[in-house]
């Protein structure tokens, strides 16, 4: 039995990921803050969600308070089994619903990448060392791959990185066009089933072969040994706020991490491709991509513009 204990414990802990865990670690840490001041018992009715959900839509974005309770939910259900219909109830629903209405503003989206910023990067770098072969390998495999950027960097926060995600270079096969890597893990990838990608090379002056192997010769002959593909100099793996802080050294703020998938997805759809295609290159369920094309106007107006230029 101790041994069947322990095991579920395990498994339990190993239900989400790490970083995940860190950020409803800190979405529990708000609401028992709110409980403290205002002298909540920490038991999360509907009554005091409600509460909480009025109190927090006046600190954040409404629409991240939804993401907060789900966290609570998550961290308290083991203590109070009803959280989750609490969670639900409709007295906390229609109080987010109202303070949603009342204190929502517009999503700034980041800007999408497109291939002139790609050039500009290449044109930017003549001569590029080793850093600057893997910020410009990233960044093509980002916006060619439709990568998220936390599948080809590391989270800044230590605690949330996990080396069953990092891609590794056994994985990687080169062919006569086209190169490919095994993404170990990735968001909507909750079983670590893993997704092959498979970049196609592509004329012009960007072609993310080249650019790809540019830098796994430097990789390779810096680090012959390492499992790891993706490694800057000092040998260690590259960093979220590494790559933006490049990728700002001649962009603006404007652009983030989501423009090279967002930026990718638009080049694509203003190349023909169908809304299937892009969406399995993505790795989007169905639903998801639906959801994704109608947040993001520009890739919906590049599907719309090559869907009538065909006709």
């Amino acid at each position: 039995m101790e041994h069947l204990l322990r095991e579920r414990a395990i498994a339990l802990g190993s239900a989400i990921d790490p970083s995940s865990h860190v950020t409803y670690n800190s979405h529990l840490q708000s609401y028992l803050t709110f409980c403290k001041i205002h002298s909540f018992a920490i038991d999360p009715t509907p009554d005091t969600l409600s509460f909480y959900v009025v109190f927090m839509c006046h600190h954040i974005q409404p629409r991240s308070v939804g993401q907060y309770l789900s966290g609570i939910a998550n961290q308290l259900e083991h203590l109070f089994p009803d959280v989750r219909a609490n969670r639900n109830s409709a007295l906390v629903s229609r109080t987010l619903t109202g303070c949603t209405k009342r204190l929502g503003s517009a999503i700034r989206r980041k800007e999408p990448l497109a291939i002139d910023n790609l050039q500009g990067f290449l044109q930017a770098t003549p001569q590029p060392m080793h850093d600057d072969l893997l910020f410009l390998a990233i960044l093509a495999c980002g916006f060619f791959g439709l990568h998220r950027l936390g599948e080809l960097t590391w989270p800044d926060r230590v605690q949330a990185r996990d080396w069953r995600k990092v891609i590794m270079r056994s994985s990687v096969r080169l062919d006569d066009s086209t190169f490919r890597y095994s993404l170990p893990a990735h968001k909507a990838d909750r079983f670590f089933e893993g997704s092959t990608i498979i970049i196609a090379q592509r004329e012009g002056a960007v072609d993310p072969r080249s650019i790809f192997t540019r830098y796994l010769a430097s990789r390779d002959h810096q680090f012959p040994i390492s499992p790891v593909l993706w490694l800057k100099l000092d040998g260690n793996v590259p960093s979220r706020s590494w790559f933006l802080s490049r990728l700002h050294a001649r962009l603006s703020q404007s652009f983030g991490g989501h423009s090279l998938r967002s930026g990718g997805a638009t080049y694509f759809a203003m190349q023909g491709w169908p809304d299937d295609r892009i969406q399995a290159l993505g790795r989007w369920t169905s639903e998801a991509f639906r959801m994704y094309i109608r947040k993001n106007p520009v890739i919906l107006q590049a599907l719309l513009h090559a869907r009538t230029a065909s006709t």
